[in-house]
């Protein structure tokens, strides 16, 4: 009985594999267990991305900071000039939640007084869409074609950029 129910198992895996590409959308998992989580890392067509639940609200964004492929995943989430942005731990940059628009803090020196504003570098972190169905939540890649920054550490170079860093960082903890 136990290699029947752990076959069954495998055919319930591959149907719901099959399931998950139909339309682009990809199932990520349950509302309520995403929900407990509130960030949840999946790995979607060789992408690793972050769901985020917020404020009732779920996103969906690359991993890893455009800026040195830092994992997001346990930075703050602040508003910044009206815009949810979660804060990269590493260098501190400010990506919002919905766009993937990069914010910084900057003056106009030409003012007199020059007063501290928040202007946009753009879109550096590819986002993707979060849609839920009868307690089931999907995830569709973005189909932008431009090349958007964070791209960069999803790649192959980045991968070993990354994998470069982390052992770096694991080195320099341990003396």
């Amino acid at each position: 009985m136990p290699l029947q129910f752990g076959s069954r198992t495998a055919f319930s895996r591959s149907m719901e594999e099959k399931e998950q590409t139909e339309g682009g959308l990809h199932f990520v998992g349950k509302k309520d267990e995403l929900m407990e989580a509130k960030r949840s890392f999946r790995t979607i067509e060789d992408r690793d991305i972050l769901i985020i639940y917020y404020q009732g609200v779920f996103y969906a964004m690359d991993s890893y900071c455009y800026h040195a492929g830092g994992l997001l995943q346990d930075g703050d989430i602040e508003e910044i000039n009206s815009k949810l942005c979660i804060i990269c731990p590493k260098h501190k940059y400010k990506l919002t939640l919905a766009e993937g628009e990069c914010l910084y803090r900057g003056t106009n020196p030409r003012e007199k007084p020059p007063v501290p504003r928040w202007y946009s570098k753009g879109v550096k972190q590819r986002t993707h869409t979060v849609t839920e169905n009868n307690g089931e939540v999907y995830v569709k890649l973005s189909e932008r074609s431009d090349w958007i920054e964070s791209d960069y550490y999803q790649g192959e170079k980045g991968k070993i950029e990354r994998a470069k860093a982390e052992a770096s960082e694991k080195k320099t903890s341990c003396q």
